[in-house]
């Protein structure tokens, strides 16, 4: 992949709306991916379309819902949709390269809850049926294909920052069976909190974490970070947990993991459905020691697979998630209309 993978981007449209993303926030990913595919200093950049095995639409989410919607009156998606739709419009009618795949070539990226959307709430269904779309949001009972779509990261990004694992305390003194801090966010959340918050000294569950005690620092004397859906299913601290060397239990249902392609996600986290919300101590205990320490070697080794590099490096969260794209490119002949 690495020496003929190529990547077009469209240079149609303005900023902020196209050509430009957040990279902070946990929209952060979409600016950041953006910003490595247009600056051109990637051997992924195709430098003449003709080159490509695929095709960006730099449309940057994030950025149509926080200048269009302000002030935010509406939840409704129809100006989202319509300017998609128009730019989606302009570079088929203007370029070959839409029409003769009908879209199954081209990829949209974004971590903004809304993204899904842009499809599934389109009144014009057929224009995006075959277009990559690679999402936080891999809900796969909202239309979610992960045959078709690519499953990203949600990261907490800090403006033109790397982003690296910190490892954490060794498994020996991870004193904290498992650590949870969050507000009341959706359905999940609000049953963890309402179960096990302030109930259990080995499961650490805070809505607010007191002030004498740290985020990150809990997240690195844990054994287990619990990381529930909010209301989309995917979330900051998965990543997190990650960098910080806890084994992630993702509480999330119907959920596509990033990177599953690749990475075996029962070999470094935990699965658990949200109905055994109740049963979170006994399964987390149930772990052997042995398991538990395979585990743990095992988020240090992908630790890599998510990092988050300027200017981007080989393996890292930049490549994952052009390697699944690549993946799904491979496939293309089969889902052509």
């Amino acid at each position: 992949m690495v020496k003929r993978f190529k990547v077009w981007t469209y240079w149609e449209g303005e900023p902020p709306l196209v050509h430009e993303g957040p990279t902070e926030s946990i929209y952060g990913i979409e600016g950041y991916f953006m910003q490595e595919v247009e600056k051109g200093n990637t051997s992924f950049s195709a430098s003449q379309p003709d080159e490509a095995h695929v095709f960006f639409l730099p449309i940057s989410v994030s950025n149509i819902v926080s200048r269009l919607y302000r002030p935010l009156v509406t939840y409704a998606r129809d100006l989202l949709v319509t300017t998609v739709n128009n730019y989606t419009h302009l570079i088929s009618h203007k370029h070959p390269f839409w029409n003769r795949t009908n879209g199954a070539d081209h990829l949209l990226l974004s971590c903004h809850d809304w993204a899904p959307d842009i499809s599934k709430e389109n009144p014009d269904k057929q224009l995006y049926k075959n277009i990559i779309r690679a999402l936080c949001n891999a809900n796969k009972s909202e239309q979610f294909n992960p045959s078709k779509d690519v499953s990203i990261p949600e990261i907490n990004l800090r403006a033109s920052e790397s982003s690296h694992p910190r490892q954490g305390q060794h498994p020996e003194n991870r004193s904290v069976l498992a650590f949870f801090a969050g507000g009341i966010h959706g359905s999940i959340r609000e049953t963890l909190i309402q179960t096990w918050k302030g109930k259990d000294k080995q499961l650490q569950v805070y809505e607010q974490l007191p002030p004498n005690l740290n985020y990150l620092e809990m997240m690195e004397r844990s054994k287990f970070c619990l990381c529930p859906s909010g209301f989309e299913v995917a979330s900051p601290r998965t990543v997190e947990a990650i960098y910080a060397g806890c084994v992630p239990v993702i509480i999330a249902d119907a959920y596509e993991p990033p990177f599953s392609d690749v990475l075996d996600w029962s070999k470094f986290s935990l699965r658990i459905p949200s109905e055994k919300i109740w049963e979170l101590k006994k399964v987390l205990q149930s772990v052997e020691e042995g398991k538990y320490l395979r585990m743990q070697r095992r988020v240090i080794q992908v630790q890599r697979h998510f990092e988050v590099n300027r200017p981007a490096k080989a393996y890292d969260v930049f490549h994952m998630i052009l390697h699944s794209v690549w993946l799904r490119r491979i496939n293309i002949s089969s889902i052509r209309a």
